[in-house]
């Protein structure tokens, strides 16, 4: 097993040297985001009344711009991700910056906290959840007929790349918290699960339905394997299959699109496989320690947030940074793998 890992790892260095080689060349024309905090760059540090965010130190201790919003050290997925597909750094839509030319290339709407379901993170105070972020998709996209001519912008948006990531919170931080949430005692497991795939099929069509013609549609991330339950180095199987009822729901539904909207590209990324394999077989990708946190959150702990802590000195040998989220090292492999697993 060790050794086909370790093959596969030499393929993915190669297809990164390959991408540099070229200097990122790309048939998209911009990328547009879409998540919770695994993809949040900044929306969230505007608002006073959340918690969920992280425009302190030591987040973005190793990012050029210090802490700019990312619940990260340094670089999260989707800037991994821009990068492979020849594409700048995007703006938060919640950044001042986020205003003519610097739209051109794409934005970023995620939001730390956020679901599929208006309610979810509500305990986080203000976020911005899956329908809200569509629609300030709307306003980039009214912005953009400003500045382009109709037939421009049309092509422009089908040839823009969508990255969607989201329903993790739903779960986390909703269903899986009876006392703040009435999610669990309204519907069981699949029940839920189908209804988020109901909403979540919706919101993916009003996106189709701005003009947007390419998607790249990740699985609700593996919870059983963040640091605060990992048992004995292992993750949680039990949480990590209440997901999978979700997962499977949307891989049929990608199925589903790819048959009903010919004139659009639909790629199911299986990232929660992929992060599993990434955990079981950390070791031989360069990670020393997978069950605790660079930066706190070790197994067995309340996960708080790492306000003005010192974090590990030895951050690329550590697959999380804090309680719930990879370091750049993780984020760094997991977009490789992503784009070794894909075509997008």
């Amino acid at each position: 097993m060790m050794m086909k890992v370790g093959y596969l790892w030499i393929s993915i260095i190669a297809a990164s040297l390959a991408l540099t080689a070229n200097g990122g060349a790309t048939d998209y024309t911009a990328m547009y985001v879409f998540g919770d905090s695994l993809l949040d760059a900044g929306n969230n540090k505007y608002f006073i009344d959340s918690i969920a965010k992280a425009d302190f130190l030591p987040y973005g201790i190793d990012f050029s711009g210090g802490p700019t919003g990312r619940l990260c050290n340094g670089k999260i997925l989707v800037d991994f991700i821009a990068e492979m597909v020849g594409l700048p750094l995007l703006p938060s839509y919640a950044d001042v910056i986020a205003k003519g030319e610097n739209i051109l290339f794409g934005v970023n709407y995620a939001s730390a906290g956020a679901g599929i379901l208006r309610d979810t993170g509500y305990l986080f105070g203000r976020v911005i959840p899956f329908e809200e972020q569509i629609n300030n998709l709307r306003k980039t996209v009214d912005e953009l007929r400003g500045q382009l001519h109709e037939n421009e912008v049309s092509k422009y948006l089908a040839n823009a790349l969508v990255f969607v990531d989201i329903g993790t919170n739903d779960y986390l931080n909703n269903y899986l918290l009876p006392t703040y949430y009435p999610s669990s005692h309204m519907y069981n497991l699949e029940q839920f699960a189908d209804l988020l795939i109901s909403l979540y099929t919706k919101h993916i069509l009003e996106i189709q339905g701005l003009g947007l013609r390419k998607f790249l549609i990740l699985e609700a991330s593996p919870i059983g394997c963040l640091p605060i339950l990992i048992h004995n180095m292992k993750c949680s199987a039990t949480l990590n299959q209440v997901v999978a009822m979700f997962n499977t729901r949307l891989k049929s539904v990608v199925h589903d699109f790819k048959s009903n909207y010919p004139g659009s590209a639909f790629t199911y990324v299986p990232s929660s496989q992929l992060f599993q394999s990434l955990f079981d077989n950390a070791e031989a990708y360069g990670f020393k320690v997978k069950d605790k946190a660079c930066c706190g959150g070790s197994a067995g702990s309340k996960g708080t947030k790492p306000v003005n802590t010192v974090p590990c000195l030895n951050r690329n040998e550590y697959l999380f940074w804090d309680f719930a989220h990879p370091t750049e090292a993780g984020n760094r492999i997991l977009a490789a793998l992503i784009h070794n697993a894909t075509s997008f």
